[in-house]
């Protein structure tokens, strides 16, 4: 009996996730910006004034999000942040209530910290997300207490809901500007490049661009 009130309570979650979503598409405010327009409160990592911005969309529930956290990003940091090339921009494109969960503890971090939790969430993905939103908020608070976060915090980030309609409508803008439907998907200067790739898949856009720059 409690599985079947487990799952219908999933369910019910999913349902109330998805309605969001499409609450908020359906009654979207007309969009004057663009989503390459970089916001004062976006999260990014690199040099402001480097010449290529990458703005990379990605739900922390993803495998392969994680993927491409644990074995792409080092290398891009590594060749074109740290050499002042590109900077990137971290953006929330959560895929369910558990990636929402994450994105919303995420956005109550200060930025000076933010990226070693984000890498933290991914390497833990596997122990915090999870079909059943009890668990998933119970582990989830796990590892942020570790790093000194209350539960009184925790608890008013998950629930703040300007915070959530401000992810949520981010979602919506880049789809109907750049129809992304996948995770990971990055904005290289505009270039569209959908799906955990290999490091030669940046270093081509990235070079290119560079290249004509240099002309």
């Amino acid at each position: 009996m409690n599985k079947i009130k487990g799952l219908i309570s999933n369910n019910i979650l999913l349902f109330f996730f998805s309605s969001i979503v499409l609450f908020f598409y359906i009654l979207k405010p007309a969009q004057t910006a663009s989503v390459l327009d970089i916001e004062k409160e976006d999260f990014v990592i690199g040099d402001n004034n480097a010449p290529i911005t990458v703005i990379e969309y990605a739900s922390l529930s993803c495998s392969h999000c994680a993927n491409f956290h644990q074995n792409t990003l080092p290398q891009l940091i590594k060749e074109y942040v740290n050499t002042g090339k590109i900077r990137i921009v971290f953006r929330d494109f959560p895929l369910n209530y558990p990636a929402l969960m994450g994105s919303l503890v995420l956005q109550c971090i200060p930025q000076d910290i933010r990226y070693e939790y984000l890498s933290a969430l991914f390497i833990l993905q596997s122990q915090w997300v999870k079909s059943e939103s009890d668990i998933t908020k119970k582990e989830l608070f796990k590892i942020m207490q570790t790093g000194g976060m209350t539960k009184d915090k925790f608890n008013e980030c998950i629930n703040n809901k300007d915070l959530e309609q401000k992810i949520l409508q981010g979602l919506i803008n880049v789809q109907n500007e750049f129809n992304i439907k996948t995770t990971p998907s990055f904005l290289i200067n505009a270039t569209l490049l959908e799906g955990n790739k290999p490091i030669k898949d940046f270093r081509k856009i990235i070079d290119s661009i560079l290249q004509k720059l240099n002309d």
